[in-house]
C-alpha cells in the first residue's frame, strides 16, 4: 500500500457553526441552489439524509470539465460537529487508490472555523495533489457563509449600489 497524503484547509467564517455542519450533514443537495456553477446535481442513492452509510451521487464541475462521484457518510461525531465522507465511485478514482474528506465545524455563534481535511492515495507518484478540489471545497463554504448570513448579503448588496432589506420577524 501507498503513502496516504493529507491536505488540510481551516475557512475562518461569519456565520453561525451549526447551520454550516447542518449543510453538510443534512442538507447536502442544497449546495446547488447555494453554488450552482459547482454542483449540477445531488442525489440520494441509499439510505436516509444525514445518516452513516448513506450513499450520495453528485455531478460537479472543477476546472471546467463535468466529474461524477459517488460517495458515503462514514462517520460523524455530532459533539464536535464532524463528518467524514468516503468515495465511493467516480472520477477522483481514476487518479487515487482512495480518498476521503472530512468536515468539522468549530464555533456556533456568530464565527466558527471550518476544517477541511482530504486524505488521498495517489495511483502514482505522477498524479497532482487535489489542490483544485481542495479550492472548491474552500469557495464553496465561503458561498455559503455569504448566503446563510443575511448581513453579509446585505453589505455585499450594498456595495454594487443594492439597496436590499431583510424583513424583520415579528
Amino acid at each position: 500500500m501507498g503513502l496516504i497524503e493529507k491536505k488540510v484547509a481551516k475557512i475562518d467564517i461569519i456565520c453561525n457553526g451549526d447551520i454550516i455542519y447542518g449543510l453538510f450533514r443534512y442538507r447536502l443537495s442544497e449546495l446547488l441552489n447555494l453554488a450552482p456553477e459547482y454542483f449540477k446535481s445531488c442525489k440520494l442513492q441509499e439510505g436516509e439524509w444525514g445518516a452513516i452509510g448513506s450513499i450520495i451521487n453528485w455531478n460537479y464541475v472543477i476546472d471546467g470539465k463535468s466529474q461524477v462521484i459517488t460517495h458515503n457518510i462514514d462517520a460523524m461525531d455530532e459533539k464536535n460537529k464532524s463528518l467524514s465522507f468516503k468515495v465511493l465511485n467516480g472520477d477522483l478514482l481514476k487518479f487515487y487508490k482512495s480518498f476521503k474528506a472530512y468536515l468539522q465545524v468549530d464555533g456556533n455563534t456568530e464565527s466558527s472555523t471550518v476544517t477541511l481535511t482530504f486524505e488521498y492515495e495517489k495511483m502514482n507518484e505522477d498524479v497532482p495533489d487535489p489542490d483544485s478540489l481542495l479550492e472548491l471545497g474552500k469557495n464553496v463554504i465561503k458561498y455559503a457563509e455569504t448566503r446563510l448570513n443575511p448581513t453579509l448579503v446585505i453589505e455585499a448588496a450594498q456595495k454594487v449600489g443594492n439597496d436590499i432589506k431583510i424583513p424583520q420577524l415579528q
